[in-house]
């Protein structure tokens, strides 16, 4: 069976001098993820192989997360990373507890209103502080949904639907 890559992140520059790179993050448990001792995979961007590199230390820094890999030292040892995308293996994910999400799990699921209108398909998870925002392609404009009780009234796995309850005024909307 083919690996299963999920991508994490993208190096997006250096950090300094000392072989730290920045990442803009798209996974949902950074501490985890980057944690010391964890391995990511960086795609060649050439042939496409996926080679490993693991954290020897991670840290917040403004919006970015900061990376330092084991054997790669200096700026010159991580320039050529600049760009890449990195990734884990589906291996590498830990069990949830029930009622959490992977957000390769709830991307592509379709959205239902507790009334029976269609949405559209959750095409993005933000994340922007309190709470994640999923991002619902309608075909037309897209639609913000809050991922809180209130609004997320059920996630089933099973059929890949996720049923809302839109609050008035949360969008435009013809009932």
């Amino acid at each position: 069976m083919a690996v299963q890559w999920l991508y994490v992140g993208k190096i997006v520059n250096t950090q300094g001098i000392r072989g730290e790179v920045r990442v803009i993050s798209a996974t949902d448990f950074a501490d985890e993820r980057y944690a010391k001792g964890a391995t990511l995979y960086v795609r060649d961007q050439k042939n496409g192989d996926y080679k490993p590199l693991k954290v020897s230390n991670y840290r917040k820094h403004k919006q970015f997360d900061c990376l330092k890999f084991e054997g790669l030292p200096s700026i010159n040892d991580v320039e050529k990373y600049k760009g890449c995308s990195l990734f884990v293996t589906e291996a590498q994910l830990s069990e949830l507890e029930e009622g959490d999400f992977y957000y390769h799990q709830i991307i592509g699921m379709d959205v239902i209103t507790d009334t029976g209108k269609e949405l559209g398909t959750i095409k993005e998870i933000l994340s922007p502080g309190a709470n994640d925002v999923w991002v619902v392609d309608t075909g037309a404009a897209d639609v913000l949904i809050p991922y809180i009780r209130d609004v997320v009234r059920k996630v089933d796995m099973k059929t890949k639907k996720v049923i809302v309850h839109l609050i008035p005024g949360l969008i435009d909307h013809e009932d």
